[in-house]
């Protein structure tokens, strides 16, 4: 194993957080083999960072909680469960479909909005979490 020895130093008062790394040896095939790793991985690294960019927002994690309990839920009934007005719900819901998270479905003049099967595996781990922590509390 290499011998790694790390040094900090302290670059100026004003920029306290740049802080620098000397050290005196480095694995570079680990270095390279990361770095393939990340390149070879690159979209679905940005895909999960985008849903889970879009589920950092209480409001957006709530609506998406919603839309994978019920499959699917218009505006409406959104602005109804979350005690908002239907432009603040349809922003979110905007912003999500952007983020390729949902698609809608219309119906005569409503719109339907549901997860894209491609994130549900993903979801279904963080609400499973959820529920887990919910069962927890209601031990206590």
């Amino acid at each position: 194993m290499p011998l790694l020895i790390l040094k900090y130093t302290k670059m100026s008062d004003q920029s306290k957080s740049n802080q620098s790394c000397i050290r005196l040896f480095a694995d570079h095939k680990k270095i390279d083999t990361c770095k393939e790793r990340l390149a070879a991985e690159a979209a679905p690294i940005h895909q999960l960072s985008n849903v889970l960019a879009l589920a950092g927002n209480e409001v957006r994690l709530k609506i998406m909680f919603l839309l994978h309990e019920e499959v699917e839920l218009c505006p409406c009934d959104l602005s109804d469960i979350l005690g908002m007005s239907i432009p603040a719900v349809s922003q979110h819901l905007r912003k999500m479909k952007d983020g390729n998270i949902i698609e809608a479905r219309r119906s005569g003049q409503t719109l339907f909005y549901s997860l894209k099967s491609q994130h549900l595996d993903l979801l279904k781990m963080i609400f499973s979490h959820i529920n887990i922590l919910s069962a927890k509390e209601e031990l206590v």
